[in-house]
């Protein structure tokens, strides 16, 4: 039998309200925490780190924000001020690039980490891997690391003041999970129990989705968080965290390729990471060649969840950017994971299909 190394989050707390039990998880695991993350989301969570904190008798060391990137260069200087503060604990609040930044730092450092989404944008508050980036937000590689966050805090009362874009970010990303995993799987069925484990929770992910997505984003619109919000936001974290752990993240195909290749363009690079796989899924299933019906009805569940439909709902793209875009997508891995081989003008065939199929119907 092979060997394989499956890594989870220790703790997972997710309901309204849960940011108030941070205290006594800290204390748990260290008595100097360092708060990093990005600068909407220390304005948001610091008074709660503070007082929780305060109340459990640990010392907030320092609030600094992550960079900016994932980049190897932040990553280094966060990890140089975690040992120059002697940090105990890292708390990580934010979007997907501080998560993982802030994972990374953890791992090489040794130091536990808690994460607080304040956007459910991602799985990454969950993952044993960070996503990472060169200097200038250009993809660069896909990291796994050895352990994954101490705890993970949930709390959709905070997220449900993050603007719509982001669960609607969340959501695209997480129906990625089933749209690409069954492309894979037409390449290299599921032999083993964790990779038809992994096939059948991406399959919850977009049943999900699929019944509550919608009408999440209406409770997110009146401000009113409910338990369709609660449901959406278990497929974005927990059911699409486990499908990425149980498959090692071995499921990712043209959704994800598409996106690492909008990274290479200005214009679409801080787009946001599941806005541009929720498009990419549009065009995974034109790559399929799935029918005009399938199509139209995976796009109305997009629409109906904040999803663009077409590029340029996205960017006004020259013809040079957009061949930046499909070239560097084709060259992925991900793109090889495909059933069938994806070449340029396979994909701009795909893009233009989807294109017209959404203008003439939305």
């Amino acid at each position: 039998m092979s060997e394989q190394n499956l890594v989870f989050p220790a703790r997972v707390l997710r309901g309204a309200g849960v940011i108030q039990q941070l205290g006594g998880i800290c204390r748990q695991l260290g008595q100097r925490a360092l708060l990093i993350g990005g600068h909407q989301a220390l304005e948001a969570v610091e008074p709660h780190v503070r007082a929780q904190l305060a109340a459990a008798q640990v010392e907030l060391v320092g609030s600094e924000w992550f960079g900016g990137e994932t980049s190897l260069r932040q990553i280094a200087r966060l990890g140089e001020l975690a040992k120059t503060l002697n940090a105990e604990v890292i708390i990580a609040a934010g979007g997907g690039k501080a998560l993982d930044t802030c994972k990374a730092v953890g791992a090489e450092h040794h130091i536990p980490l808690i994460t607080i989404p304040t956007i459910a944008a991602t799985c990454a508050a969950v993952t044993p891997l960070s996503i990472r980036y060169d200097d200038q937000g250009n993809f660069y590689d896909i990291f796994p690391l050895p352990q994954a966050p101490a705890a993970v805090i949930i709390d959709s009362a905070l997220l449900a003041k993050a603007p719509l874009r982001w669960l609607a970010a969340g959501l695209g990303d997480t129906l990625a999970k089933w749209y690409e995993f069954r492309a894979v799987s037409q390449r290299h069925p599921p032999l083993g129990a964790n990779e038809k484990s992994s096939l059948a929770h991406s399959l919850i992910c977009y049943e999900v989705i699929a019944e509550h997505g919608p009408k999440a984003c209406e409770a997110l619109r009146n401000q009113q968080p409910d338990q369709h919000l609660d449901q959406a936001l278990d497929a974005i974290f927990t059911f699409a965290g486990i499908t990425s752990l149980m498959s090692n993240g071995a499921h990712m195909a043209a959704s994800h390729a598409i996106y690492e290749g909008f990274t290479f363009c200005d214009k679409t690079r801080e787009y946001g990471h599941g806005l541009l796989v929720g498009y990419g899924n549009l065009c995974l299933l034109a790559l399929e060649n799935r029918s005009d019906e399938e199509l139209l009805r995976e796009m109305t569940l997009a629409y109906q969840c904040g999803i663009p439909l077409t590029l340029t709902a996205i960017a006004d793209l020259t013809s040079e950017e957009l061949a930046v875009i499909v070239g560097e997508s084709v060259a992925t891995t991900d793109m090889k994971n495909m059933a069938e081989p994806v070449s340029e003008a396979r994909l701009y065939q795909a893009m233009a299909r989807v294109e017209a199929l959404a203008t003439a119907n939305f």
